[in-house]
């Protein structure tokens, strides 16, 4: 069971209806015991990085999340749900993020001269062509909605970079726990083939 983690913040409806679309046994909860049972966790994400942070202590699911990470089953964040996974961000200064990697959010700067937010497809860089991009080809488009952008303080977890106007490290993977910047949910079929790619990983 691969369980999308409701915290109270953001649509679920279309990360749930891929996963199903691809056949994969899930379930949405707020439920940390429900939580903890299962295989593998999502934790999508759309709105602030504030107001998300005080959603989920306000659900009580910060230490729950913690503790599912660290217990090494397979873990996917998605969109804000990369950028909690950091210490902060410029988008809510004085609010910490659940700091499982070192590193702040930052705002796409206006200098680049292109629209923020950044909505649209982007080719990625892969770094790697295991995990989520197997089999994929080397430079896969995919679906972009955010204002705030990720440039990691541990380079050696980014998995893929894309370019608008600026580098953006639009995906990380470090043990088991992937994320990406990135809607694969709304990036028709190659994010489709990412998300069977994180069900094989659950196994």
């Amino acid at each position: 069971m691969i369980s999308v983690i409701d915290y109270g913040a953001g649509n679920l409806q279309s990360v749930v209806k891929a996963f199903q679309y691809i056949g994969a046994d899930i379930c949405v909860t707020s439920d940390p015991e429900e939580l903890k049972q299962a295989d593998a966790a999502v934790l999508p994400g759309v709105g602030a990085f504030g107001d998300s942070m005080k959603c989920m202590k306000q659900s009580h699911l910060v230490n729950p999340v913690l503790d599912f990470i660290e217990s090494g089953k397979p873990f996917f964040g998605i969109c804000l749900g990369l950028q909690l996974l950091f210490e902060g961000s410029e988008e809510s200064p004085g609010v910490s993020g659940l700091g499982v990697f070192r590193g702040t959010i930052r705002k796409i700067p206006a200098e680049t001269g292109l629209k923020i937010p950044h909505i649209g497809w982007n080719s990625l860089e892969l770094r790697e062509q295991d995990g989520i991009f197997q089999g994929l080809e080397p430079n896969p488009y995919v679906y972009f909605v955010h204002s705030y952008y990720l440039a990691a303080e541990q380079p050696e977890i980014v998995s893929a970079v894309t370019q608008y106007g600026i580098r953006i490290d639009a995906a990380v993977h470090h043990g088991s726990v992937t994320a990406t910047q990135f809607h694969p949910e709304k990036s028709g079929k190659t994010g489709l083939q990412m998300l069977r790619n994180f069900i094989r990983l659950v196994g």
